[in-house]
């Protein structure tokens, strides 16, 4: 078994290279246009007592689903510059650590390629008002600031794999998911696998190295950012797709309390390895990291 962190990055490395899956020949098919992409209980939505129509409801799990996917590919375009960035600079890039990461960016890759494929059948109709305009800028300053301190950046890589992780598993389970979409969860989550272990490997040396302001940046302003990114999933313009008031409806989806129970549940494996990584003490928890979780 391997005994040092080199060790076991490296086998991540081995067990990477083992599986080279091209979603093109594995996950074949396409959404079923006449049926729902998800049942109404797993939409953001749920809870609020909306009253809409059969093919509202498509139309608005189409456009959730759309929303969630496009924020996945935007996501891991802006994982593998962080990534690509940092190992520019590596003074070693023979190191596991190098190596394992260009496994990652050729699996990263591959999985925008599908979510592309998966994005283009799903044809959104929904404006994002998060892509452009002032609030885009807000968030390409903020990504900035992100890319340039790792410790942070890990903490945000680790919530932008949990989060989706868990509709993901919610959405394969359940006996109303399309089938291709199923099908695009179940491969996408086998390799998210490795990608969390690396992350929380990585955490303990990030934390140890870390300055004052990174540390405090983690403790407290990161929550913020989670919430954000989180909040960003769904953006408004999804529920302006069928009649309702977009803004009024995403801030009702913000405080609902399946939303927070969600929301808390997708968040706390982030939690959870910070304590592991002794960043965050468990019978002290910081304030933002209790009110994201819900503890």
């Amino acid at each position: 078994m391997p005994t040092t962190l080199e060790e076991r990055i490296a086998r991540l490395s081995t067990t990477s290279a083992r599986r080279v899956i091209d979603p093109d020949d594995a996950v074949r098919g396409h959404i079923d246009a006449a049926e729902a992409v998800v049942a109404p209980e797993l939409l953001s939505v749920a809870g609020l007592g909306l009253e809409l129509s059969a093919e509202q409801w498509k139309t608005l799990a189409r456009e959730e689903v759309a929303s969630i996917t496009e924020a996945g590919i935007r996501f891991e375009l802006l994982l593998i510059a962080g990534f690509a960035r940092q190992f520019a600079y590596e003074p070693d890039v023979t190191n596991p650590r190098a190596v394992y990461v260009l496994h990652e960016l050729g699996e990263e890759t591959r999985h925008s390629r599908l979510f592309i494929r998966l994005l283009d059948q799903l044809a959104p109709m929904a404006q994002n008002p998060f892509v452009s305009g002032p609030l885009a800028t807000v968030d390409r300053w903020v990504t900035a600031f992100v890319l340039r301190r790792p410790l942070l950046f890990y903490v945000m890589v680790l919530a932008g794999e949990e989060v989706p992780d868990l509709f993901q598993q919610l959405a394969s389970e359940h006996a109303g998911t399309d089938p291709f979409f199923r099908s695009v969860n179940v491969y996408h989550r086998a390799e998210e696998a490795r990608h969390l272990a690396y992350a929380r490997l990585r955490l303990p040396e990030l934390w140890h190295g870390a300055s004052r302001l990174d540390r405090f940046l983690v403790r407290r302003l990161a929550p913020l950012a989670l919430r954000a990114v989180f909040d960003s999933l769904v953006h408004p313009g999804v529920y302006e797709t069928v009649g309702l008031r977009g803004w009024k409806t995403w801030r009702a989806v913000r405080r609902s309390a399946s939303r927070v129970e969600f929301r808390g549940r997708a968040l706390h494996g982030v939690l959870a390895a910070l304590v592991d990584a002794g960043a965050i003490n468990a019978n002290r928890v910081p304030g933002p990291w209790r009110r994201l979780v819900g503890q």
